[in-house]
C-alpha cells in the first residue's frame, strides 16, 4: 500500500485518495482500501453463488463449461494483466471485475430478461444495478452495516450503465450518466476485459459442446482462421481440440495487446494529472484500435447467430424463463410462500422488489428445486 505511488500512473486510482466508504472504517494496517474490497467480495455469499449460475450453458449440462464464477475470475485475470501494463491499480481492477456479475440472475441473460419483464411495472430489473444493490444493501456479513461497504471507486466500476431515472437516485455515483462523463480507467478497462473474456471463452465452450464447429469458425471468423493457421504451421499434427485451445489463448493475447497499445496512445494524447481529469472527459480512453473493433465485431456477431441463438440454447433458455416468470407470479401473489426472512422483508419493504431480490439470488439448481417445491404436489421435502 505504501508503494502505490511508485508503480501507479498519476491518473490511476490511488487508494490513499479514495472517496471513501458510506460507513467510515478505520484503515487496515496491512492492506490498501482496494485490497480490502477485493477480499470482501471473494468472501461474500453472492460471489460463491456465481459457481452455479449460467454463463451460456446451464450448470448441469457439463462440469467443464464456464459459469458466472469462472467467467468473473477470467475477467479479473485479463483486466489485471492489462492494468499492470498501463500502470493502473490492479487491486481496484480486480475488485471491480470480481463484483461485476454479482447481480446476475440464474439462467444467464434469459433469466434477467424474464425478471425484467416481471418487474416492468415496478422499476424493472437490471443485473448491473442489482450488483450494486448487493454490495450496498443485500449482503449480510458485518454487524455494523448492511452490504459490503465497498469504496466509492469500486462501486463506480460496478455501475457500468444506468438510465437517467436511476442515475438521479444514485446521487454522486450516478452523476456521470447525467453529465455524460467517464468513470476511472480501471472501470473502463474491466468493461472491455469482460467482452474479451466472454467472447473468447464462449467460443471455446461452444466448440467443446459441438454447437460451434471448426469448419464454420474457420470460414466465418478471420481472427480464428489467422491463429489456427499459425498453430497448425507451428505444431503440425496437433489434435484439433488442443489446437483450438491454443487459438483461444492467442486470440485473447492479440485482443489484450491491441487494447493496451491503443489505450496507451490515447492516454498519451491527453494531459492527465489525476483520475479526476479522466472522469471529466466525455469519451473513454480505454479502447480497441479500429482493427481490434472490427475483429471483435465479427466474432461477437458470429457467436450471436451460431451460439446464443442456436435452437438448443434457445430451448433451454425458454424453459428457464418460464421458471423465473412462474416463481415471480406465485411469490408476489402469495408472499407467505417465501422463506420467513424474505416474507418479513416483503411485508416491510415491498413485495415485488423483495421477490426480485430472492429470485435473482438463486443459483440455477436452486431455482429449479424451488419451482418443484412450489408447483409439484409430489415433490418430497427431503429432495
Amino acid at each position: 500500500m505504501i508503494h502505490e505511488n511508485l508503480v501507479l500512473a498519476p491518473y490511476a486510482c490511488h487508494s490513499s485518495e479514495s472517496k471513501g466508504r458510506v460507513y467510515a472504517e478505520n484503515p487496515s494496517k496491512t492492506r490498501t482500501e482496494f485490497q480490502r474490497d477485493h477480499d470482501r467480495i471473494i468472501h461474500s455469499a453472492s460471489f460463491r453463488r456465481l459457481e452455479y449460475k449460467t454463463q451460456v450453458f446451464i450448470n448441469h449440462e457439463g462440469d467443464l463449461f464456464r459459469t458466472r464464477l469462472t467467467h468473473s475470475i477470467e475477467v479479473a485475470q485479463i483486466a489485471r494483466t492489462a492494468a499492470s501494463r498501463l500502470a493502473l491499480n490492479c487491486d481496484l481492477t480486480g475488485a471491480i471485475a470480481l463484483a461485476h456479475d454479482l447481480g446476475h440472475t440464474p439462467f444467464g441473460h434469459a433469466g434477467q430478461t424474464a425478471l425484467n419483464e416481471c418487474m416492468r411495472m415496478f422499476g424493472g430489473f437490471e443485473h448491473n444495478l442489482q450488483s450494486l444493490r448487493i454490495v450496498d444493501k443485500l449482503e449480510e456479513q458485518y454487524p455494523a452495516f448492511d452490504g459490503l461497504n465497498l469504496t466509492w471507486e469500486t462501486r463506480e466500476g460496478i455501475l457500468k450503465h444506468c438510465n437517467i431515472l436511476n442515475a438521479m437516485r444514485l446521487g454522486d455515483l450516478g452523476k456521470r450518466f447525467l453529465e455524460k462523463t467517464q468513470p476511472s480507467l480501471e472501470a473502463q478497462l474491466v468493461n472491455i476485459a469482460d467482452a474479451i473474456a466472454y467472447s473468447t471463452h464462449d467460443m471455446d465452450d461452444g466448440l467443446r459442446c459441438g454447437l460451434l464447429t471448426h469448419k464454420e469458425l474457420f470460414e466465418n471468423v478471420p481472427i480464428y482462421r489467422k491463429f489456427f493457421e499459425e498453430v497448425e504451421k507451428q505444431y503440425p499434427g496437433l489434435p484439433i481440440r488442443r489446437s483450438q485451445k491454443e487459438v483461444v489463448r492467442r486470440v485473447i493475447g492479440y485482443l489484450v495487446d491491441d487494447l493496451v497499445t491503443n489505450s496507451s496512445e490515447k492516454i498519451q494524447g491527453e494531459t492527465l494529472k489525476s483520475v479526476q481529469d479522466v472522469r471529466n472527459l466525455q469519451y473513454p480512453l480505454i479502447a480497441f484500435s479500429d482493427e481490434g473493433i472490427a475483429q471483435m465485431k465479427v466474432l461477437k456477431s458470429y457467436l450471436m447467430q451460431a451460439l446464443y441463438k442456436h435452437y438448443q440454447v434457445l430451448r433451454v433458455m425458454n424453459k428457464s424463463s418460464r421458471v423465473i416468470q412462474k416463481l415471480f407470479e406465485q411469490f408476489t401473489s402469495y408472499p407467505e410462500l417465501l422463506p420467513p426472512n424474505f416474507y418479513e422483508k416483503a411485508i416491510n419493504g415491498g413485495v415485488q422488489r423483495t421477490v426480485a431480490d430472492y429470485i435473482a439470488g438463486m443459483t440455477d439448481r436452486y431455482a429449479v428445486k424451488e419451482y418443484e417445491r412450489v408447483f409439484n404436489p409430489s415433490y418430497e421435502a427431503s429432495n
